[in-house]
């Protein structure tokens, strides 16, 4: 249940938090907003995978 929860948040990250990676973003020149962004996506999809 708990990786069901999991899949479904990374499908809605998708579609609603931006990609940094289209955007060649360099992570040494990036926000802390952005930086957040990132780590959430990072441990959400790690989760999910699990």
């Amino acid at each position: 249940m708990k990786k069901g929860i999991f899949k479904t948040l990374a499908k809605i990250n998708k579609v609603v938090l931006p990609s940094f990676t289209k955007r060649n973003l360099d992570l040494s020149k990036a926000s802390k907003v952005q930086l957040a962004i990132i780590g959430w996506r990072v441990f959400v999809t790690m989760r999910a995978l699990d």
